[in-house]
């Protein structure tokens, strides 16, 4: 499937292969969940990214990331978690009913679960967004067939003791460095719409202890 189709071709086969994960994910306590803002910039399919502010506390202050954050006891469910958090950081509404699915939760350096949330939210131009300043240093759209292409795909390998112990994908050459968790949910919604395009290069012995 051609990049410049898959907004208009790929919903349904999306939700039909994230029907049961969903169905079974959506109701499981979980840290954090995230969404996946798969959006068309002036016609263009693309992954709508943030750059976290740089005034938060923690480590991953001014990382790339999609909207997202912890569950808050009133949300009802995952995808709650995730539509709310993108209303508070972005100011951008997602209906419930644009939401495709959920894919493969991730897990950080504490190993708690962080579930991404995959939703079709049409046009959308990212400079008339309004971020939380501070939540969002910026907001940017990587196309789907910059993500494709492999002078633009990166890895990095760990090592643990001494030893190989896991490689992680990087995606290059945007406004920003796209790595760890935010990568990892990126080609896990790479292989989903575009397997035949995206063939992932990297192995991983053990499960990345990253945040």
């Amino acid at each position: 499937m051609q990049p410049d189709c898959l907004l208009a071709e790929g919903e349904r086969r999306c939700r039909r292969l994230l029907a049961g994960a969903t169905a079974w994910l959506c109701a499981r306590p979980a840290a954090a969940a995230v969404l996946v803002p798969l959006c068309s910039v002036r016609g263009v399919p693309a992954l709508l990214y943030t750059l976290r502010s740089s005034r938060l506390s923690g480590s991953r202050k001014g990382d790339v990331s999609f909207p997202g954050g912890k569950c808050d006891p009133t949300d009802q469910d995952m995808v709650h978690t995730a539509l709310r958090e993108t209303h508070e950081e972005l100011g951008l509404s997602v209906p419930e009913e644009h939401v495709w699915g959920i894919l493969r939760p991730v897990h950080n350096r504490q190993k708690a679960s962080v579930v991404p949330v995959l939703a079709g939210v049409g046009p959308l131009d990212p400079q008339s967004l309004r971020p939380n300043p501070e939540e969002v240093d910026e907001v940017f759209a990587l196309p789907l067939a910059h993500l494709l292409q492999a002078q633009n795909q990166g890895y990095t390998h760990f090592c643990r003791r001494g030893h190989f112990s896991y490689t992680l994908p990087v995606f290059l050459h945007g406004p920003h460095c796209v790595w760890g968790l935010t990568a990892i949910i990126t080609e896990f919604t790479l292989q989903l719409l575009a397997s035949g395009a995206y063939q992932p290069r990297l192995a991983s012995s053990e499960g990345p202890p990253i945040g």
